[in-house]
């Protein structure tokens, strides 16, 4: 065993010059402390030790390793280790293949985005470039990929981490994932396009959700502005039974004449809710949260944003957000900020400030501070608002 373990260090380090090896490292220390819906406040403290190795093999690849510790107090004391992005990149003119854990995102940002564990294979022709990529999650951190589709991945993600059951409280559900998507920068000198087709297969003993999503995207610019519009449709199959779903993406950028650099931007991203038999709620495949206060799934779900983000100062910018959260159905979505039996629609708006400031160029400061208001919709009008102010300090040792 330690011979081979010698002979595949040999095998990647002997083409490396010490002169392409780079080192990192990157800490990352938060604190947040804010309302919940119950009368209690929540305090939160969380650091990442975040190391990270790169180097280059030949002519034509390279490798990438990185890892993270997190320690935090979130109510009791809790410490995750984690494998991160690590991957081995080759190219072939102009192909290429990776191996490895690597970031995927979907056009949409909210059906699957986040670390993977797979191959891809990428080729930049004339009519654009062509991604296919096959990828496992059952080796990944669960709270990380986060995965919500079933009642079993929610049991999952609510056992805590149990070291005496390392193995059966650590990884998150097991998938198996498929992607090709096909994307061209300019068609015309005026036109984006991004389409992408996802197979997802549950491999859990029961309680299976598999489906397949087709997605397309365009996004047009016009002098300092970007228009981009998109669609999706989701195929599932869960218990004998056949669903459709859809999802949508609207959005409008324009950067601001101003002196400084700014941009103001509206963006609509729609989750469908369940309408009859045939059309059910949009179901994602990983969870992303587009609140900073009020984090739920984009399942039956709508959120309308609106964002300016400037750069006050060489060290210093500013971003301020405004999200309105709408239910597209009345069973889908659950939790606060519902009221009991209620029968509205509209959640309420998320109002979010943050200010980072950059003194030195691997030093930043990240301060926030939000709130979210029930008050200003019909769902749960009467529920307690919530808010949240938080710290972050980042160091980067390169």
């Amino acid at each position: 065993m330690k011979k081979s373990i010698i002979l595949v260090l040999v095998i990647f380090i002997l083409p490396v010059s010490l002169c392409a090896l780079d080192f990192g490292l990157i800490t990352n220390v938060y604190t947040g402390y804010g309302s919940t819906d119950t009368d209690e406040n929540l305090f939160e403290f969380k650091a990442d030790i975040l190391p990270r190795l790169s180097f280059l093999i030949g002519d034509n690849a390279d490798f990438y390793l990185s890892a993270g510790l997190s320690l935090g107090v979130d109510e009791d004391f809790y410490y995750v280790p984690e494998l991160l992005r690590t991957e081995f990149n080759i190219r072939f003119g102009n192909a290429g293949i990776k191996v490895g854990r690597m970031n995927y995102s979907d056009p949409f940002s909210f059906i699957l985005c986040g670390l993977l564990d797979g191959a891809q294979f990428n080729l930049n022709s004339a009519m654009g470039k062509f991604t296919v990529g096959a990828w496992y999650t059952g080796l990944l951190y669960k709270k990380n990929v986060n995965i919500n589709m079933t009642d079993n991945d929610f049991a999952i993600n609510s056992m805590p981490i149990d070291y005496n059951d390392f193995f059966n409280s650590y990884f998150a559900s097991k998938r198996m994932i498929m992607a090709l998507e096909w994307d061209h920068p300019s068609i015309g000198e005026a036109l984006h396009l991004n389409a992408a087709a996802i197979c997802q297969i549950d491999l859990a003993d029961s309680d299976q959700y598999n489906n397949q999503y087709f997605i397309f995207k365009a996004g047009i610019p016009v002098n300092s502005f970007l228009f981009e519009l998109g669609g999706g449709l989701e195929f599932s199959q869960s218990d004998n039974m056949s669903n459709m779903a859809f999802a949508g993406d609207l959005g409008v950028s324009w950067m601001l004449p101003t002196s400084i650099i700014s941009r103001l931007s509206f963006n609509a991203k729609i989750a469908g809710g369940k309408i009859d038999d045939t059309f059910d709620a949009f179901t994602p495949v990983t969870t992303k949260y587009f609140g900073n206060i009020l984090k739920h799934k984009m399942s039956g779900l709508s959120v309308l944003s609106l964002d300016y983000s400037a750069r006050l100062a060489e060290t210093f910018g500013l971003n301020i957000s405004a999200l309105y959260f709408v239910r597209n159905d009345l069973g889908t979505f659950s939790g606060y900020p519902l009221a009991s039996g209620s029968e509205g629609y509209f959640l309420g708006p998320e109002v979010f400030a943050r200010m980072v400031w950059s003194p030195l160029s691997d030093l930043q400061f990240n301060l926030g501070g939000g709130a979210f208001l029930p008050v200003l919709g019909d769902a749960g009008p009467g529920e307690k608002i919530q808010w949240r102010v938080e710290l972050t300090a980042i160091l980067a040792i390169f």
